[in-house]
């Protein structure tokens, strides 16, 4: 039995020596098989957790590709006309026999956001601004609820106009065309001024000499259905000479 045992024994352990000096007593030490594929297991388990996982990186194409696209939307959002903020330029303009068109600009070199020809003559509009203050309320209708667009205010075709409480006909929103682009980069330089610019062409003997006056406006929403803008003078001890009112009703 004590054979059969220590067969036994010897099959499912490891006998060593322990090395050291001729005087110490060699004491035999003993190791599992089961226990050393465990560790084995627990090895491989954390050489597989402690490497990290290589990252892709993206072709220096692809990485310059996205780039200018996410340049070429910001610019495009930046050169959007509708992106008014509390402070525009406004310049009215028109030929002396002819009739008075409206921009509003969100900055000098900007395309204009709101540009419309009104009905007055610029003549007129010039008598009444140096007899006082003059408010341009400018109205459209709103569409049935069945009809209704998604239309910004700035973006309606045909206006009432009233000025100072009297009715002068239609405005028509317009197009920045080449003639107009011309002008207001004509009158670029100027922040706050009014004044004439000899015409040029046929426009000289048909209509005259253009006039213009050119300011900075503070632009108040009241809700998608109104805005106002009023001209900014620093020597009108704070009351607005021209104020123009936009309103769908």
């Amino acid at each position: 039995m004590s054979r059969i045992s220590q067969d036994s024994s010897k099959r499912h352990f490891h006998w060593t020596k322990k090395v050291g000096t001729e005087d110490d007593d060699e004491a035999p030490t003993f190791k599992s098989s089961s226990n050393s594929n465990e560790e084995d297991k627990r090895e491989n388990l954390k050489s597989h957790v402690a490497m990290p996982t290589p990252r892709k990186k993206l072709p220096a194409v692809a990485v310059a590709r996205l780039r200018s696209v996410l340049t070429a939307f910001g610019k495009n959002r930046s050169s959007l006309p509708f992106g008014l903020g509390p402070r525009v330029v406004g310049t009215l303009f028109g030929y002396r026999r002819g009739h008075v068109h409206f921009a509003f600009q969100k900055d000098p070199n900007s395309p204009p956001a709101f540009l419309v020809e009104l009905a007055t003559p610029i003549s007129g509009l010039v008598r009444e601004m140096a007899s006082g203050l003059v408010r341009i309320a400018l109205e459209c209708d709103k569409e049935k609820e069945e009809e209704k667009k998604a239309v910004r205010l700035l973006e309606e075709p045909v206006w009432r106009t009233y000025c100072n409480g009297k009715k002068c006909g239609f405005a028509t929103r317009r197009e920045c065309g080449a003639k107009e682009w011309k002008i207001l980069k004509a009158v670029e330089p100027i922040s706050m001024g009014a004044g004439v610019l000899p015409g040029s062409g046929a426009d000289a003997g048909a209509d005259g000499e253009l006039m213009y006056m050119r300011a900075k406006f503070e632009r108040i929403v009241g809700s998608r259905d109104s805005e106002a803008f009023y001209m900014m003078n620093p020597d009108s001890n704070g009351t607005p000479e021209l104020s123009i009112y936009l309103l769908r009703v």
